[in-house]
């Protein structure tokens, strides 16, 4: 949808794997929004996208750590905001990680950090991050020294390893 056009109602979305043909509306639609498209292409396999009736209408990922796993990358399409899309893909992305015993996940952020809380995220500073996730280019040059760290520890997954 462009231009603002708000999408019907009944339109289905389904989220799934992203493909690598997904990559390109992947990062269009983060340039859109003006967040970092910059090692998408490098971990593209952890993604998971918001597809509806063929368009990619959102996404979110994952970077794969030793200590852990960096969020990233989560969008939503303006048309497509306030459906609860983006906590669709959040809690896809944390169910992904829990499966593969990674914990804790970091993000970094620099406007919703009054959103992740309600998926059991909380504030830490950089120096409580892990020297590996720190070797992310999201840390090293994408997100200013200003930019909030926020982590969910283990603590925050349900019994079942689920978000």
């Amino acid at each position: 949808m462009t231009g603002g056009t708000k999408p019907d109602a009944d339109t289905a979305v389904a989220v799934r794997p992203a493909r690598a043909e997904d990559l390109g509306a992947v990062v269009s639609l983060l340039e859109s929004a003006s967040l970092p498209a910059a090692g998408v292409a490098d971990w593209f396999s952890t993604f998971v996208v918001a597809d509806a009736g063929g368009k990619v209408v959102g996404a979110a990922g994952l970077e794969l750590y030793d200590s852990g796993a960096l969020l990233r990358s989560v969008v939503v399409a303006p048309a497509w905001k306030g459906r609860g899309l983006g906590s669709v893909l959040v809690e896809t992305v944390l169910a992904a990680a829990a499966d593969r015993s990674l914990t804790p996940v970091f993000l970094l952020t620099t406007t919703a950090d009054g959103w992740f809380p309600r998926h059991g995220f909380h504030r830490i500073t950089r120096a409580e991050v892990p020297a590996d996730v720190k070797t992310s280019i999201e840390f090293r040059e994408l997100c200013a020294e200003t930019a909030i760290v926020m982590v969910r520890h283990a603590s925050a997954f349900r019994a079942d390893g689920r978000g």
